[in-house]
């Protein structure tokens, strides 16, 4: 698949999340790379046979002192090849994009492994907007 098209994915993947979720997110940078390198899997302690879709960098909101400001975007990084070949089709590669956006934009909301994995449950019963 192209990286416009993959991208045009992505769009319709953003939109699928609840509007909530998305309408609070403020300077973050959602950008796309073929596969993960060495640091990337470096910083999540994981070894390059393991499966990496995306991946959150920067500081979590709640972390975030009265002087934070004037920074650079946080960034969630998409990896398009990981995410092809864990989907059937193009239909299965927008709910991969979109579990994968919940989970590293939970990441930057400061949730626990536990509130993502419920939000995650909630989208794939489709009861993603406004719960």
């Amino acid at each position: 698949m192209t990286r416009d098209a993959f991208l045009q994915l992505v769009d319709s993947a953003l939109a699928s999340i609840p509007s909530r979720f998305r309408d609070a997110i403020v300077n973050v940078a959602i950008v796309v790379e073929d596969q993960p390198n060495a640091a990337q899997l470096a910083e999540v302690d994981a070894t390059s046979d393991e499966t990496l879709l995306g991946l959150y960098e920067g500081i979590p909101l709640p972390e975030r002192g009265w002087a934070h400001g004037n920074t650079l975007p946080d960034k969630v990084t998409l990896f398009q090849r990981p995410i092809e070949n864990a989907s059937e089709d193009d239909d299965d590669i927008v709910v991969a994009i979109g579990e994968t956006l919940i989970h590293e934009l939970g990441h930057y909301f400061g949730l626990s492994e536990e509130e993502i994995e419920e939000i995650e449950e909630r989208y794939w019963r489709g009861e993603g907007d406004d719960e």
